[in-house]
């Protein structure tokens, strides 16, 4: 069977065509268009906890909170993380969609997804040379962190079950952002 791989640009065109909306729940990876799962409440409090985490970086000016926006990682691979922490832009990224260099750490929340958020995406963003990677598994309570991509892997791997998340000098607690 022969699979027509799109690029980004005409993943882009779908939408501007009307074959995807804006608000469809899906992604481009390595040229195929993805569906996210559903998001539940917990996924949503996660996010937002996160979010509530990692403001001081924007309030400050030092980075850029994007929350399930695309996030560039290829000519063909355009994923929607649940978080992403983006270098500090004075336009807020107004001309350009965020590419992988222009991401501090990227964050996805898995409530029916692990496995597809370690087994598929996570090597897509070592790849792409994205510095730090969080999966929380709301599941099992604990958070998968991720640095230092080489090739198509991280050479740095824990999960963290207690104590304090370390990222982009901010010290989390990890209860604070578990529902």
């Amino acid at each position: 069977m022969t699979r027509h791989r799109f690029s980004v640009e005409d993943f882009h065109r779908m939408v501007e065509a009307g074959i995807l909306s804006e608000d469809d729940r899906v992604e481009l990876l390595e040229g195929e268009v993805v569906e996210l799962s559903p998001v539940g409440k917990r996924h949503m409090a996660a996010v937002k906890k996160l979010m509530d985490a990692f403001f001081p970086l924007q309030a400050r000016r030092q980075a850029l909170l994007q929350v399930q926006d695309p996030l560039r990682l290829s000519p063909d691979t355009e994923p929607q993380p649940d978080l992403a922490i983006l270098r500090f832009r004075e336009d807020f990224y107004a001309g350009k969609i965020p590419e992988a260099e222009d991401a501090l750490l990227v964050i996805e929340v898995a409530e029916s997804s692990l496995d597809y958020d370690l087994k598929v995406k996570l090597p897509l963003y070592a790849k792409a040379g994205v510095p730090e990677v969080w999966v929380v598994d709301l599941e099992s309570r604990r958070v998968h962190v991720f640095r230092a991509p080489e090739g198509g892997a991280y050479r740095v791997a824990e999960a963290v079950e207690g104590g304090p998340l370390e990222a982009l000098g901010l010290s989390i607690p990890l209860e604070e952002v578990l529902p």
